[in-house]
């Protein structure tokens, strides 16, 4: 077991990679009262054409089929419920599938190992049978229904859609009515086969354990079971081209005020000499200083009474492309819409502004570094992004540097943009 310090942060982790390949974090914290497990495979909405384990030949599985497996897992063969199981135990628990990861976690003081040790269980243990596929397409398709009915989930969607022309970021994580209604037992032992070996997954656990006594246990508990000899993983690679899907799209559904996605499509695929894990962070510091909350840019926009709540922002990054998200409501749509195009496109900056949000991101790193949760989230992205831990988090965030800010923000092309408008509902006489 290695032990690597998180420097800065006064913390350790203990590594350890297990003869079937299976990841093990440990971050041990003596000082608090709770812990948190997360078991997390590379498989996600995204790859959903590769090479199947044992085959030669990519294949295309039906969209959402990461989302429907990790809904599956949850029925175990012997009809014990994982949520009653953990509840009865004192811990919360739950599980989540997004474009690159499938996480399955609980957390709670009490009865930690027994926990584990059904967590490691119940998630290497598929039970697929045509009758449980079925029965589940029906709870899927109204749980994505009912994410229909929500304007914001609705607007993201399409406008990644609208957005994207080529890359699978661009199809909803759950599918389609469709396409899950299509989705057989073969296809999510296909997957699970190929994605769900622990040479692709990782274990994080963070809080007051002993990180020997974990590893011993998560070592037995994985002697017990057999593992086929770990194969790569292909899968397919997507040349996204820079211009949009669609422009401009209108729908209407049941809100109040005008509800507009505006959304930015930017090449990074040339930014060589900049570190790759810091071009988010300093995309992250420009959109922040443009519409943060403490911007000078939202606060004239309420002034004007063009919006009177907060903008969102955020961003989604597919490796050769940064997608901007600027979401806002407002009965002043073109206004709108002029105003934070010409902001977004205005790129002066002032360092002191650039040093003043990187003090932020620094006491945030500290802040996260005292929150299990948020420390546990920070490994397992790490590991799915990277397939390691960034131990030097700290001195990473240190070394950003205004010189590098205005490189990526120079390089910039604000081009390509993609707009979603939510109207009300017309009403009719």
């Amino acid at each position: 077991m290695n032990k690597i310090p998180y420097n800065h942060l006064d913390l350790n982790i203990y590594e350890e990679v297990l003869d079937n390949g299976l990841h093990v974090y440990i971050v041990p914290k003596e000082n608090c009262n709770n812990a948190r497990a997360t078991f997390v495979t590379r498989y996600g909405s995204n790859q959903s054409e590769f090479i199947p384990k044992g085959g030669k030949e990519m294949i295309r599985v039906p969209d959402g089929v990461a989302h429907f497996l990790e809904h599956k897992l949850f029925e175990q063969k012997d009809g014990v419920d994982p949520f009653s199981f953990f509840d009865e135990s004192g811990s919360e628990c739950n599980a989540s599938t997004n474009p690159w990861q499938t996480s399955y976690w609980f957390a709670g003081p009490q009865n930690f190992e027994k926990n584990l040790e059904f967590l490691l269980d119940f998630v290497q243990d598929p039970y697929f049978t045509k009758k449980n596929v079925e029965k589940e397409k029906g709870i899927i398709v109204q749980e994505l229904e009912m994410y229909m009915d929500d304007p914001y989930r609705v607007g993201f969607e399409k406008s990644n859609f609208n957005t994207l022309q080529i890359h699978p970021l661009r199809i909803r994580t759950g599918g389609s009515k469709e396409s899950v209604e299509s989705i057989m037992k073969e296809d999510l032992y296909t997957c699970y086969e190929t994605f769900y070996h622990p040479s692709n997954m990782a274990l994080v656990i963070t809080g007051n354990v002993n990180p020997q006594s974990i590893i011993e246990l998560v070592q037995k508990n994985q002697a017990k079971k057999e593992f086929s000899t770990p194969e790569p993983i292909i899968i397919k690679e997507y040349n996204e081209p820079d211009e949009v899907f669609k422009e401009l799209e209108t729908v209407e559904m049941r809100v109040t005020i005008p509800k507009i996605f505006i959304n930015y499509k930017i090449n990074i695929s040339e930014l060589k000499d900049i570190p790759a894990p810091l071009i988010p962070t300093y995309v992250s510091i420009y959109l922040d200083l443009k519409f943060g909350t403490t911007s000078i840019f939202t606060e004239q926009l309420k002034q004007e009474q063009i919006v009177a709540e907060d903008l969102y922002c955020d961003f989604s990054n597919i490796d050769t492309h940064i997608i901007i998200s600027i979401e806002g409501e407002t009965e002043k749509k073109d206004v709108f819409i002029q105003k934070v195009d010409e902001e977004i496109k205005n790129t002066d900056t002032c360092e002191a502004d650039f040093i003043r949000k990187k003090k932020t991101i620094l006491s945030s790193c500290i802040f996260m570094s005292d929150h299990i949760g948020r420390l546990n989230h920070r490994i397992v992205n790490d590991f799915v992004k990277y397939g390691k831990v960034r131990n030097d988090l700290y001195g990473e965030y240190q070394s950003l540097n205004y010189a590098d800010f205005r490189k990526v923000v120079d390089h910039f092309s604000f081009e390509h943009k993609s707009i979603f408008i939510i109207n009300p509902k017309s009403t009719s006489i």
